[in-house]
């Protein structure tokens, strides 16, 4: 996996957790929806490039 794209998914996946939990915090649906699904972005690249890892070796 590269480590750019690595990084990128780890940090989409954080920022969408913080993103989702806050939203869940002040009863903010549309805020914990752009959460989740930045967190499933970050959770779709990582298993990508995890893909193409395994294919690679």
């Amino acid at each position: 996996m590269s480590a750019g794209e690595k990084a990128k998914a780890k940090t989409e996946q954080a920022e969408g957790k913080v993103k989702e939990a806050a939203g869940r915090a002040v009863g903010n649906d549309r805020l914990a929806a752009e959460g989740q699904a930045e967190k499933s972005t970050g959770d779709a690249r990582e298993a990508k490039e995890k893909t193409k890892d395994a294919f690679k070796h």
